[in-house]
């Protein structure tokens, strides 16, 4: 009996000297954080998840917490020199800077947001560019699949989801097909988008003479530092001539829809012209982060393209290896630039304070604002957490819409008929300050006017959501909103 309280009260001391060690770590940790300076809403939030779930809340800290943007998740000191980039980027803000006032307001407006991608950046100002709008899978793949399958010199891709299934089977047949041509075939996959990627898949890829590598694959220990910040962007060059980007991966979903959802609504843009040598360019620096091979060629921009169309094109790149979060930042631009209207399609929306503050700001100085959010959503936690949002939206005055055909994951906005921009990046916290996403800012009516025609289009499957019956939801709903917008800092 006595042996058994010996060893009941070593279990108890072992218990309270492991408890003591937890608390003092997890006071540790909530140091760290406040003296990281981050906003107050991340800062209290993440104080809460530590304190309010023992151990899991630590966990969940380890995965997804740790701020990398301030010290830069890679280095691209190994890049060389490209002090051309940084002269280029100069260049063009000198000529921007004495273009004359009597260019006229709808000047005025757009040459702020190129000054401030030029600077936030090094987004290139393009003009000799052709861009095709494509609507769904439907229209995307069969035409990515014409691009690549006629490619003369390299295929590069760069894809946050290669899921197994029929279209990506398709994909990596063409892309094998082409390697044995002697095309120079790259990939870069992410390495939790793509975790259903087998390992047999990606040996055969390697076989066949296809350059694969993944970007930040999670594997312990180095899993805590590497899951928060995912390449979300969606990059096709080909040959240096055509480019993709948009809201679509390479999964059978991307096809075929959601079950109990219904279709998959997404926007994709090929360019033809000089904007895909910054896309290009965009590649090449992952490129380097993942395999070491420097590809940057400065000659690239030397091209001249034959493209006669002329639309203004600048690509916008954000991630944890820049300094500034430049996407959220030509946004913000844009709306609280906006005189006429500003109409948003987004699958997720948690924007954070300051992009509230900016479409509350424009509706009420007489901006038409109109939101459209998907009914459903494949995301449980956001959806609710999104819905969150749309009371301060309504006591604005801005149009909220919710589609109702299948799931909207277009990620699309257009200003007063003049800007719009496509890419990859939600209108979230993660897609402004930690995923690495790419967008396109086109300053181009024609290609505003038709993404226009197109938001229109889906409006005719919303339901445009009204103050009086959204104030009488039900209070489960209401509940679930407030806790999963705890969480909305952090998703």
């Amino acid at each position: 009996m006595i042996e058994i309280d010996k060893i009941s009260d070593l279990a108890n001391n072992l218990l309270n000297g492991l408890t003591i060690v937890y608390v003092l770590l997890i006071l540790f940790v909530v140091v760290l954080i406040i003296l990281e300076n981050r906003s107050p809403l991340k800062t209290i939030a993440w104080i809460l998840v530590l304190i309010l779930i023992p151990i899991g809340g630590f966990i969940l800290y380890l995965f997804f917490g740790q701020n990398y943007r301030k010290q830069k998740m890679f280095s691209r000191k190994g890049l060389g020199d490209m002090q051309w980039l940084q002269a280029m980027s100069d260049s063009q803000k000198d000529l921007l800077e004495k273009v004359s006032s009597i260019e006229g307001e709808e000047f005025k407006q757009i040459k702020k947001i190129m000054t401030l991608l030029l600077n936030n950046s090094k987004a290139l100002v393009s003009q000799k560019n052709k861009v095709s709008i494509l609507n769904n899978g439907s229209e995307t793949f069969p035409k990515i699949f014409e691009i690549i399958s006629n490619a003369k010199t390299s295929i590069n891709l760069e894809y946050y989801i290669f899921e197994e299934g029929e279209l990506t089977d398709k994909l990596f047949n063409i892309l094998r097909n082409k390697a044995k041509e002697g095309i120079k075939v790259r990939i870069i996959y992410d390495g939790v988008g793509s975790l259903s990627l087998k390992k047999d898949r990606i040996h055969d890829l390697k076989e066949s003479g296809i350059m694969i590598y993944p970007f930040s694959p999670v594997h312990f220990p180095y899993l805590t530092h590497k899951a928060n910040y995912r390449n979300h962007r969606k990059i096709i060059v080909v040959d240096n001539e055509y480019g993709f980007l948009g809201g679509l991966n390479f999964a059978d979903r991307y096809i075929n829809g959601i079950p109990n959802i219904g279709i998959w609504r997404d926007t994709h843009l090929l360019i033809h012209g000089e904007a895909v040598s910054y896309l290009q360019l965009i590649f090449q620096i992952d490129w380097y982060f993942v395999s070491s091979e420097n590809l940057i060629n400065r000659s690239h921009f030397d091209i001249k393209t034959n493209e006669e169309e002329e639309t203004l094109i600048q690509l916008a790149a954000s991630g944890a290896d820049s300094d500034w979060a430049s996407i959220q930042q030509a946004y913000f631009a844009a709306i609280t630039s906006a005189k006429k209207n500003v109409y948003i399609s987004t699958p997720y929306f948690m924007p954070g304070p300051s992009m509230i503050m900016a479409l509350v700001s424009a509706a009420m100085s007489g901006v038409d604002v109109r939101v459209m959010l998907p009914a459903k959503s494949d995301s449980f936690i956001t959806y609710w957490s999104t819905n969150s949002y749309i009371q301060e939206l309504l006591d604005a005055n801005i149009k909220v819409y919710q589609y109702n055909k299948g799931f909207n994951h277009s990620k699309i906005m257009m200003i007063d008929g003049i800007i719009s921009t496509v890419g990859t990046a939600n209108m979230d916290s993660r897609s402004f300050e930690q995923n690495f996403e790419i967008n396109a800012i086109i300053y181009d009516k024609g290609i505003t006017a038709s993404l226009e025609e197109d938001f229109f289009k889906d409006l005719e499957y919303t339901n445009i959501i009204l103050p009086q019956a959204w104030a009488r939801r039900k209070k489960t709903n209401k509940i679930l909103e407030s806790f999963a917008r705890l969480f909305s800092p952090l998703l």
